[in-house]
């Protein structure tokens, strides 16, 4: 007997859809100006090893020549990025969400045997939680660039204006270079996010589509015989006490 489990509630469900197009589309205008002065390069002296971005890179994707367009598009999608993350933000606080999200004292050792399970170098069960320690410490990483970008943004966007907070940052070039790196950041993460979604398979996925997962029960016993709680017992070192 199949049974519905709810795992995420409406608003996460409609906050995580926002942002990602948001945040997508962002990193693509974010492209069109980056173009006017891509500086950006790794590594010594004269020696390059990669450059962001070679103009073929640009002609490729049709990224040359939009600067306003690009700085029109960043800046709108700016305020719906950022009131989006204020709403999630205050929804996690006030809903008590917040509690699965936020890192403890546990998600850091558990964060690396993730890693390592998820590898195949870790062969016991984790403890079943709505977000293990890496979710926890990779989500909340996630807000706490967010809020980076924006200031970042600003301190380059108005260095006359934000002078303070652009002498904060280190000055226009090295807030530049923050703004820069946490986008990388961003795309690792999406990287990384959409590998595992589609490791975990269409009942991790619908989840955050609809809301619930689908696991089996035993229809005399009532327990989960399918699901993520029907694996064995996990490590007990890494449950909070």
């Amino acid at each position: 007997m199949k049974q519905l489990v709810e795992k995420h509630p409406l608003a996460i469900r409609w906050f995580h859809w926002v942002n990602f197009p948001v945040l997508s589309l962002m990193i693509w205008s974010g492209m069109w100006i980056y173009w006017a002065n891509d500086v950006y390069r790794l590594g010594w002296g004269k020696t390059t090893l990669v450059k962001f971005f070679p103009q073929s890179f640009y002609e490729a994707f049709h990224l040359d020549h939009k600067l306003a367009q690009g700085m029109s598009w960043h800046f709108v999608l700016m305020w719906v990025f950022f009131l989006n993350g204020l709403l999630y933000v205050s929804y996690t606080i006030f809903s008590g969400e917040w509690r699965y999200l936020l890192p403890n004292r546990y998600s850091f050792k558990e964060a690396i045997l993730v890693t390592l399970h998820d590898l195949g170098l870790y062969k016991k069960p984790l403890p079943v939680r709505k977000f293990n320690g890496a979710q926890q410490i990779a989500y909340t990483s996630v807000i706490i660039m967010g809020l980076g970008s924006l200031l970042t943004g600003l301190a380059i966007y108005k260095p006359t204006q934000f002078s303070w907070l652009t002498q904060l940052l280190g000055g226009y070039e090295f807030a530049r270079i923050i703004h820069f790196a946490l986008t990388i950041g961003y795309v690792l993460f999406f990287i990384v996010h959409i590998t595992q979604v589609v490791r975990a398979g269409w009942n991790n996925f619908r989840a955050m589509v609809a809301g619930f997962e689908i696991e089996e029960v035993d229809p005399v016993t009532h327990q989960v015989v399918a699901g993520p709680t029907a694996l064995p017992a996990a490590d007990a070192s890494l449950s909070p006490k």
